[in-house]
Order: C-alpha cells, then structure tokens, then sequence
C-alpha cells in the first residue's frame, strides 16, 4: 500500500469530482442552500396555516336544544364560535368542510340536569382535520365548563363546599435538565437526519467513480497506469468518504443555523418550528458534548456506506444501472434508523450489535448526556468491524476482471 499512490488517486478524483456541476449540487448546493430554503418554507407555510387555522370562528351547529334554551343563550354568547340553523344535511356539510362540527344535545338536557341525571352529549367532527379539531376543542372546553358549573350549583343546593368533588388539585413540574428533555425530544430525530445524509452524500460520488468510469472508458486507462489496485481502491474510497462526511457536515450546520434563527424569529418557540399550535415551550436543548459523540459514532458508519455503496456500484456496466441497483438501499437504511426512533426501543448488548439500529439508539442516549460506556465500545468496534468487512470485499471485487469489465 502506497500513501502516496493513494493521495494522487484521491486528489484526481477530487479535481474531477468538482469540476462536474451534478456534484456541486449534490455535495454543497443542496446541503446550504436547498435545506435551509425547506426548513423556512415549510415552518413559515406550517406556521401560517395553524394561525390562520386558530384564527377562524368554526361554525358549529347543535341538533336538537329545542327544550334547553339556557344551554343555547350561553352557546350564542361564545365569541370563539358561530352557532349556524340546524340541518338535515349536517353530516355531509363537516364532511365537506362547510360544517366545523355539529353538537347533539339529548332531549330535556336541562332538564335532566337538574335533576341530578347525567345525559351524554355527542360531538360530531372531521377525524384529523385541523380546524374541526379546534372546534371540537372549543366546544369540549365549553361543556367542561358546563359541567364544573352544573356541579357547584347542585352542591351549593344542598349545603356542601365546591371541594367535594374536587378535594385536591395536581400539577406537573418537570425535573429532568433541558439537556436530557431536548436529548429525548431530538435524539430519535437527529441520527436519523445523519444516517440519511450520510447515505445520501455518498450514493453520487459512488457511482461516477465506478459505473460513470465504466461508461466513460477512463476505467481501463486508469488500470494500465503503475498503481496497485489496492491503492485505486483507496483512493477511491476516501473520495467517496469525503462526500459523505461533506454532505452530512454542510446539511448539518445549514439546519443548525436555520433552526436557531427560526427560533429567534418565532420567538423562540419549538411549536412555530415543528409547524404546531404557538406554545411558550422553549426550543430544546442537547448535550454539547453529545454532539461530539454523535459525530465520532458517525465515522465509522459512513465508512460503511461509502464502502458498500462502492461495492454496490462496481458490478453495474452503466450510471444508470448503478443507481437501480442502489435505490432500493435506501429502505434498507430507512428502516432501522426509524424502529431507533420508536418509544420503548431501549439500547442492550443484542441490539447494540445491529448496524444502524445502534447508531441511532446510542445517539439517542448520548444527546441526553447518557454516555453507556460498555454499550459505545461494542457499537463502535462492530461498527468499524463491519465498515473493514465491506472495504475488504470492496477491494476483492475491484481485483476481479470479471467485475470490473462485466459485459
């Protein structure tokens, strides 16, 4: 193996690699500038539609009523809806979105009420649409209301403290620091982002140093040339590790700065990022040094793509074919990183042995400032265990005339 055989293999791929405009745009365009442009465009149109959404007066309409006019002055008197005539047609009106929700109230409600019954009243709405869910909302909070009154007014009847029904209050307070919260929050999301672009950074350099070779015809003028194989190979390879780390680097800090100044133009609000109803919860925190963590854990994983993907390429006779053969890979990746990001997937020996999987439970912990140490040891040996398996065997399929002149 000759360092210095592999560095002119690796500079030249690199002066090739940039002079091609596909990879410009792959590699630095896409990551600083298209990323950025998503993350303002759908958290500005999320954040516009949610408002706009809560600003609408839902219509509503209530079936039945006729014996419970108090209920309905008080609904008349909510500014938050707009009572509309009952119809025949109320059901096809909120399934075409001309209805919010339609309330049916029991014949004699008030009745019943007072009497000390307890009559169900039923809430028609849009399954999953948003502005029959604000509406269903208001109204919810409406009849709460209904109902902690229609309680107290009973108890006052007989004597007895308001208390009796509710003799103690409860509260939530957090206790676990913001790191740990933000580490949970964005620890299923991150190493999923990072696997993709790692995957995704590798994929084009890939193919063009292999099948793109091929179907140029430099490939056999690069063979005759006094290099060891062992050396391309290398060369090669770190090329195509460069465009991985590059893509997953740039994308990264283009939505590092993205993020941050969505949240100082949002007011520093999570929900106008993730596209949700304005909250005062502050945009979570993570573990600096976890995103070390993440990073050094990432190394070995990209060596992996970048090798399986070369691997993957060189059997193909064109770019074209190459990239059929790696398109389905992606589901392959997907896959893992996403059971990662599922409640109750907890981190053990077993599982810190599945590539991918691993990654992204690991990460997980260590964005919250949870460093298992045992569990980071055997994720990043098995790791780079498998990444020289796979460069390995990259090297044995470029040694072989029949791949790589496969006809």
């Amino acid at each position: 193996m000759n360092w210095r055989s592999i560095r002119t293999i690796y500079t030249k791929e690199l002066r090739d690699l940039l002079r091609d405009k596909r990879t410009v745009r792959s590699m630095i365009v896409i990551p600083l500038i298209v990323m950025p442009a998503l993350t303002f465009g759908v958290g500005k149109i999320a954040t516009m539609v949610v408002s706009k959404a809560r600003a609408e007066t839902p219509s509503v309409m209530v079936l039945g009523g006729a014996d419970s006019p108090d209920v309905i002055t008080q609904l008349k008197k909510e500014a938050k809806i707009n009572l509309v005539p009952e119809a025949a047609d109320w059901a096809q009106q909120i399934s075409d979105k001309k209805l919010r929700v339609a309330v049916r109230l029991p014949e004699k409600f008030e009745a019943g009420l007072k009497a000390g019954a307890a009559p169900t009243v039923t809430i028609y709405h849009y399954e999953g649409e948003l502005k029959s869910g604000f509406a269903v909302g208001e109204m919810e909070k409406f009849f709460r209301g209904l109902s902690a009154q229609t309680a107290k007014e009973r108890l006052a009847e007989h004597g007895l403290p308001a208390t009796l029904v509710q003799p103690f209050e409860t509260k939530r307070e957090n206790v676990a620091p913001p790191e740990k919260v933000g580490g949970n929050t964005l620890g299923g999301i991150l190493p999923y982002m990072i696997i993709i672009l790692c995957f995704m950074g590798a994929v084009y350099p890939a193919l063009d140093m292999t099948a793109g070779e091929k179907e140029r015809g430099t490939m056999e003028t690069l063979l005759c040339s006094p290099v060891n194989r062992v050396d391309i190979v290398l060369g090669k390879f770190l090329m195509v590790l460069t465009g991985s780390l590059s893509a997953m680097a740039l994308s990264l800090l283009s939505m590092s700065v993205s993020f941050f100044l969505l949240g100082s133009m949002f007011g520093g609000r999570a929900a106008a990022v993730a596209g949700a109803a304005a909250t005062s919860a502050p945009l979570p925190m993570i573990d600096p040094l976890g995103i070390f963590g993440v990073l050094a854990m990432v190394l070995p994983v990209a060596v992996l793509f970048s090798a399986v993907i070369f691997t993957v390429a060189l059997f193909a006779k064109s770019f074209k074919e190459a990239q059929s053969y790696v398109q389905p890979m992606v589901f392959v990746i997907i896959m893992p990183a996403i059971i990662g990001m599922l409640p109750g997937i907890d981190l053990n020996a077993r599982l810190a042995l599945v590539p991918i999987l691993n990654l992204s439970l690991v990460c997980k912990e260590m964005l919250s400032g949870v460093w298992h140490w045992n569990y980071i040891a055997i994720i990043f040996g098995s790791t780079c265990v498998y990444a020289g398996v796979a460069l390995a065997l990259a090297v044995r399929m470029f040694n072989r005339e029949d791949v790589i002149f496969r006809t």
